[in-house]
């Protein structure tokens, strides 16, 4: 049960940044995204989480990453939830989760429940906004297509600001605008797709006045930011598996 499923890939290089957009791309899912998937108490539910470092849980104990947080609470809630399948590595852009999806050998299976938070590679390595909508979208539909086309099932955490962390070394004024500008993209594009959208990066922000809040490596979050994040997504979580 508690051993991690995490799909190692090489990075990538991305080479040239998207043509502009002055829409969002679309979302598009199957005709199963226009009904919901019924879940019986006795089912054995499966989760699957994309993402990058802050879903592998860099630098904490592997049972104290948000992924396997959830599965613990949603486990003591009744809920009979598999161990997590994970498709996340850290330093991972959106462009090299979308690759490592496709290379996973699972992209024909079906998840109960998906969680889906990715992007802020894309503001480090300073790729364009513009490849991160049509990116973004890409691997938002097949994040709706893992959870049988029901967009109810899927649940996108915004990306959290780094910039108020010693890593930073004090540029938080200008990390935490792009963030922002990057989280406004996935934010329009979740909301346009129906699915739900949990905001966890003030949590993150809360880490500039409480350094509890961040890992050892002065970087990602500790447990204990973890933790509130999950606090966010179990009754969004629960209340959907318990329809």
């Amino acid at each position: 049960m508690r051993a991690l499923q995490i799909i190692l890939l090489s990075l990538t290089t991305l080479s040239g940044c998207a043509k502009n957009q002055n829409t969002l791309p679309p979302v598009e899912t199957d005709t199963q995204s226009t009904t919901t998937t019924m879940t019986n108490a006795n089912d054995t539910l499966n989760y699957l989480a994309l993402g990058d470092s802050y879903t592998v849980g860099e630098a904490v104990p592997e049972s104290q990453a948000f992924p396997y947080q959830l599965y613990s609470v949603l486990n003591g809630q009744a809920l009979k939830v598999t161990s997590p399948t994970i498709i996340a590595t850290t330093g991972w852009t959106t462009d090299n989760l979308i690759d490592a999806i496709s290379a996973s050998g699972i992209t024909n299976q079906k998840f109960t429940f998906v969680t889906l938070l990715i992007g802020v590679n894309d503001q480090y390595q300073h790729l364009s906004e513009d490849n991160y909508k049509i990116k973004f979208a890409e691997v938002l539909n097949t994040a709706i297509n893992f959870a049988h086309g029901d967009t109810s099932r899927v649940f996108v955490l915004s990306i959290p600001d780094y910039g108020v962390t010693p890593f930073a070394n004090g540029q938080d004024a200008v990390i935490g605008p792009q963030i922002d500008q990057f989280n406004a993209i996935n934010k329009a594009i979740s909301l346009q797709a129906g699915v739900h959208y949990i905001d966890i990066t003030p949590i993150s922000r809360e880490a500039a006045n409480d350094p509890t809040l961040i890992a050892p490596d002065g970087l990602h979050p500790s447990a204990k930011m973890y933790q509130l994040w999950v606090s966010l997504l179990t009754p969004l979580v629960e209340a959907r598996l318990k329809r």
